[in-house]
C-alpha cells in the first residue's frame, strides 16, 4: 500500500515559496500529483502558464490569486480552478504564510512570462 509519510515528503524552494511534495510517479501515484504550497507573507510568485489543469485549494491565510488577467482574494477554504493554457499568479499580501493543497495530472509543465519552461518536480 503505497503511504506517503509526512516526514518522506520531498521539499522544494522555488521563487519564494515551499512546495511539499506527496504524491508523485516516484511515491507510486500514477496519474494525479499533490502537493502542500507555503507562500511566506509579502511573497509574490511569477505569473505562469500551465499544461494540466491544477486544483489549488487554501487551507490557511489569505492570497491576491489573478487567473488570466483576472485577480481576486481567496481565504482559507475557497479552491481556485487552473484550467490548461490558462496563466496563474499567487501573491501573499497577507502578514502571515499561506498553505495551500494542490493537485494536478501527471506531467505539468509550466512557462513563465520570459519563455523559461519548467518542469516541477513536484508534479513530475
Amino acid at each position: 500500500m503505497p503511504v506517503v509519510r509526512s516526514s518522506e515528503a520531498v521539499t522544494h524552494d522555488l521563487h519564494g515559496a515551499r512546495f511539499v511534495s506527496y504524491a508523485t510517479p516516484r511515491t507510486g501515484s500514477r496519474e494525479l500529483c499533490a502537493w502542500r504550497g507555503e507562500i511566506p507573507a509579502g511573497t509574490r510568485a511569477p505569473a505562469h502558464m500551465v499544461t494540466r489543469e491544477e486544483i489549488l485549494h487554501l487551507l490557511t491565510g489569505d492570497l491576491l490569486v489573478t487567473l488570466d488577467g483576472e485577480s481576486t482574494r481567496i481565504t482559507a477554504g475557497d479552491t481556485v480552478i487552473v484550467n490548461p493554457g490558462a496563466t496563474f499568479a499567487v501573491e501573499n499580501p497577507a502578514d502571515r504564510t499561506a498553505v495551500t493543497w494542490v493537485t494536478t495530472s501527471v506531467g505539468l509543465r509550466a512557462e513563465l512570462a520570459d519563455g523559461t519552461r519548467i518542469a516541477p518536480p513536484w508534479a513530475n
